[in-house]
């Protein structure tokens, strides 16, 4: 059974503009449509649309979200540098603490990341 995103839940970016997509190849996003949308049941709440670099997927690894490795079985076929993926916003906070955050695509960056980031910090990590 697929997991689809509540049609009332707000699907606002950042600016207050409708979410752009983050990314379809990889599909990225929390449902796997593409999209940095969440739900009070996304724990991690994967709002934040990143660029990922060798920098941030090798901090992410070592301090336990893998996501190099292929994981064949949930069909995951891991990320490299160049790739877009939405990420925890307190993943992208730790990193941001470490000095390997992520650039971010802020049109497809869920408006709730407003909760845990200024937006003058977002501003500087545009692409």
């Amino acid at each position: 059974m697929s997991i689809h995103p509540d049609p009332k839940i707000n699907k606002s970016n950042v600016f207050h503009e409708p979410l752009a997509s983050c990314c379809f190849d990889p599909i990225t996003g929390y449902f796997r449509n593409g999209f940095c949308h969440t739900t009070p049941s996304d724990l991690g709440q994967h709002t934040a649309c990143a660029l990922m670099s060798a920098e941030f997927l090798n901090f992410s690894q070592k301090i336990g979200n893998d996501l190099i490795t292929p994981v064949p079985e949930i069909g995951f076929n891991g990320l490299q540098p160049g790739d877009y993926w939405c990420i925890c916003v307190t993943r992208w906070v730790e990193a941001y603490e470490a000095g390997v955050a992520p650039q971010l695509k802020l049109s497809a960056c869920h408006y709730s990341m407003l909760s845990y980031v200024p937006m003058d910090i977002l501003l500087d990590y545009a692409v």
